[in-house]
């Protein structure tokens, strides 16, 4: 399963024939400067909420792929409104088979607040079945809620926040992947801002002592994850 990781919490997850993007915050994020957004490619545009470094080109790749919009409800409809077309609006607990595999939405505790304060709906993490299943978190807090993952899924690999501040810091993050009872995490939502720059050493040396892998990636790096 081929991963490109567009800074930030941006990734592009291959799923067999289909290509998905998560949270796209590419051109406004200086650290991303050199990803040229007319080159990605994406038949299903993942919103996990509706804050702005999660938002900010959806409308730009959505059209330029004619990619197909799933998030809350409230963010469809707003999205709607910006000349979205295709959009398959959810909301938390859902059960849904997609063309590329199934996805369940899960609890994120966070908030979730377009820019220009329009609200956003439940914030939401996905987990997706597909030639493996991952959990991709979106901005979250540690969560009991978590335990219900493992319960419904086997999960191959997370892509969890760990910056700390606004979502969970990398020693929370290792709790949760002990909850999905994953030992393969990929670290996002760090080094954006100064208020969640890690220390990676530091976060890498702590999940090894935990008997798990975090994988740092480099903005634009392509990798495959094995279980």
């Amino acid at each position: 399963m081929k991963i490109t990781y567009y800074g930030h919490s941006c990734f592009a997850v291959q799923c067999g024939t289909f290509n998905l993007l998560f949270d796209p915050f590419i051109s406004p994020n200086p650290k991303a400067k050199d990803i040229d957004i007319t080159s990605i490619k994406a038949d299903y545009i993942l919103l996990s909420h509706a804050h702005g470094d999660h938002i900010a080109d959806a409308v730009t790749l959505a059209h330029q792929n004619n990619a197909t919009l799933i998030a809350a409800y409230e963010i469809t409809e707003y999205f709607s409104k910006k000349g979205v077309t295709k959009y398959h609006p959810m909301n938390t607990g859902a059960y849904v088979a997609y063309p590329f595999g199934k996805l369940r939405t899960v609890v994120a505790q966070h908030s979730s607040t377009f820019p220009d304060g329009t609200p956003g709906g439940n914030p939401m993490g996905f987990v997706i079945e597909a030639e493996k299943t991952f959990y991709y978190a979106g901005d979250t807090a540690l969560t009991i809620d978590m335990e219900l993952i493992a319960r419904k899924h086997q999960v191959d690999f997370a892509l969890l926040p760990i910056g700390n501040n606004f979502t969970m810091d990398y020693i929370d993050a290792c709790d949760a992947a002990d909850m999905v009872k994953t030992n393969q995490v990929v670290g996002m939502h760090f080094d954006t801002f100064p208020y969640i720059e890690i220390n990676h050493r530091e976060a890498e040396t702590y999940f090894a002592k935990r008997n798990k892998t975090l994988k740092l990636p480099a903005i634009g790096e392509s990798f495959d994850i094995y279980p």
